[in-house]
């Protein structure tokens, strides 16, 4: 089994614990909870023949008070970058914690997910304009953590991308 650090990213509020919570434990709660420095989970990931064991550091979110702290990107083997979907401004946070993590990191493996695909009727983004914004970052994915879309093809997609790269 290979054990790799994986980076929850993105502004407060946008879904990264509850995505963690979805994917880990597969349950969904209304409850806000804001994370205060880091929330480390782990799943095993089945790829092939390998297995991929995922810590994932769900990171407290950006705001204009509260910037990510570069020492808890060190040692990403890849990073989940989240948008809420219902909040276009979420997407300028993100251009802005992906130049830091190439900064501190490199380029390591990494997916955008627009989050909130339960309302996809009220995003204030499409998929389109996240995928234009975030390039050459790839593969821009709808999620949602409260019905599940979504989550399983991300964590999966990303490990497969990690094991590829290393």
């Amino acid at each position: 089994m290979r054990l790799f650090k994986v980076c929850m990213l993105g502004a407060y509020a946008v879904g990264k614990t509850s995505l963690v919570a979805r994917y880990v434990q597969g349950v969904f709660s209304e409850r806000y909870q804001t994370t205060i420095g880091v929330k480390i989970d782990r799943k095993d990931v089945e790829v092939g023949s390998e297995t991929a064991r995922l810590v994932l550091w769900d990171i407290n979110g950006e705001d204009r008070f509260l910037k990510v702290q570069p020492s808890y990107v060190r040692g990403a083997a890849g990073c989940l970058f989240v948008i809420d979907g219902t909040r276009a401004a979420t997407l300028e946070t993100v251009e802005g914690l992906r130049d830091m993590v190439r900064t501190h990191v490199g380029d390591v493996p990494s997916l955008c997910l627009v989050n909130k695909a339960d309302v996809q009727d009220q995003w204030e983004l499409s998929l389109a304009e996240v995928h234009g914004a975030l390039a050459p970052t790839g593969v821009v994915l709808a999620t949602s953590a409260k019905t599940g879309e979504g989550v399983e093809v991300a964590f999966t997609e990303l490990a497969q991308r990690i094991l590829a790269e290393n």
